[in-house]
């Protein structure tokens, strides 16, 4: 694959041509026809995309331009296998390989090293997970992929874990809509606030909920299940586990206020 090498520094980013869509278009045929400057136009004129990417991570890396190099490895990969015929936008193809190609290249230089043996366990995790949830159509929990790879559920989720980037906890990562599901949400709370006076207040309160809510306080801050296992066991959507949520510790706080 020939290399482009694309500077950031000292460039106007308002001086990048942005192609039309019919443009677009025009271009890949062209391409796929053997004109490599109609690759090189492509290239230039989704430059901005790549940088739209990289917004997120101006706090993240004192290299941009290392950066943008990478993202622009991830833009061409997409240009060489985009196929017109899925009648999709280039823009809606492109953005998970250039995001891939960012996160791989964080992921590689990150400063704190993950050993190999973890590395391992976490490859083959998210291999058998991605197996699981074609065949049973939707997520597996950590147990069912500890099982199938015969290993520790402790060290399957610290492998997964690992490979994790680092994002806030208030990182809003879902809305249909209404109410907006943020990352805290999807954590088990596993913490011990309480003292006894209050938790015998809280079982009182817990007693005078709905069913549903109940249950759903109880696997989340005491089992510690996340909201996506307890959508996938109770068979609702996630954002109406996080309104049960929030409806029963507005109604706990209540009752012991």
């Amino acid at each position: 694959m020939a290399r482009h090498k694309v500077e950031i520094c000292g460039v106007n980013t308002a001086n990048i041509k942005v192609l039309k869509n019919d443009e677009m278009i025009e271009l890949f045929k062209k391409y796929q026809l053997g004109n490599l400057n109609a690759k090189e136009e492509l290239i230039n004129g989704n430059l901005k995309l790549v940088l739209s990417i990289l917004k997120k991570y101006n706090n993240r890396t004192d290299n941009m331009d290392d950066l943008f190099q990478v993202g622009c490895i991830g833009l061409i990969k997409a240009i060489d296998n985009f196929d017109l015929s899925h009648e999709v936008k280039f823009s809606t193809y492109a953005v998970p390989m250039i995001l891939g190609e960012v996160k791989r290249y964080l992921r590689d230089n990150n400063s704190v090293r993950i050993a190999r043996s973890i590395k391992d366990i976490a490859y083959k995790a998210l291999k058998v997970k991605e197996q699981l949830t074609n065949e049973l159509g939707r997520e597996p929990s950590i147990d069912l992929i500890a099982q199938k790879l015969n290993l520790p559920v402790y060290d399957v989720s610290n492998a997964i874990d690992s490979m994790k980037e680092t994002v806030s906890m208030s990182e809003p990562i879902y809305n249909d809509g209404g109410d907006t599901i943020y990352l805290a949400d999807q954590l088990a709370d596993k913490r011990e606030y309480y003292d006894k006076d209050i938790k015998l207040s809280l079982n009182d309160a817990l007693k005078k909920l709905k069913e549903k809510e109940k249950y759903i306080l109880i696997e989340r801050y005491i089992v510690g299940k996340t909201q996506m296992e307890l959508s996938d066991e109770l068979g609702i959507s996630q954002a109406q586990i996080s309104r049960l949520e929030k409806s029963g510790l507005s109604n706990l706080k209540k009752m012991i206020s």
